[in-house]
């Protein structure tokens, strides 16, 4: 069975792609430098590995041309949390980084805090953090 997932996004622009993504904490990955034909980042524990194409490259790689995640939603990438002030956090540093807040942190169904963001090409992310103590039907 596979043992690694990659998240492959395509960027008009790697070097502010590359930087928004530090800028939040997602972490470089050590074992692919990339340089100027990608950014391999780090999120999560265990790590998935987000891969940042020049768009022209990402378009070979899926046969077909990258979408304009800025005109319609291409896929909703979530991120779970462990607290509301780590939603807060992540909502703030993304803001302050460029993306836009399209989903301001909040509460949601009684047991879940959350917020939407997107990167500078349009990506879309929510970050979520559930208190499984207040799920209905617990």
């Amino acid at each position: 069975m596979t043992k690694e997932l990659w998240i492959n996004l395509p960027s008009k622009d790697l070097a502010r792609a590359r930087q928004f993504y530090r800028d939040i904490g997602f972490t470089l990955n050590p074992n692919f430098p990339g340089g100027d034909s990608a950014v391999s980042l780090l999120v999560g524990n265990p790590a998935v590995v987000v891969m940042i194409f020049p768009e022209e490259t990402f378009a070979g790689f899926a046969s077909s041309g990258a979408s304009d995640a800025r005109a319609a939603a291409e896929v909703l990438l979530s991120i779970g949390a462990d607290s509301r002030e780590e939603v807060d956090e992540l909502a703030s540093k993304a803001a302050a980084a460029g993306g836009e807040l399209y989903g301001k942190p909040g509460e949601s169904q009684g047991w879940m805090y959350g917020c939407g963001f997107a990167d500078p090409d349009g990506h879309r992310w929510n970050v979520l953090y559930m208190d499984t103590e207040k799920m209905p039907g617990r």
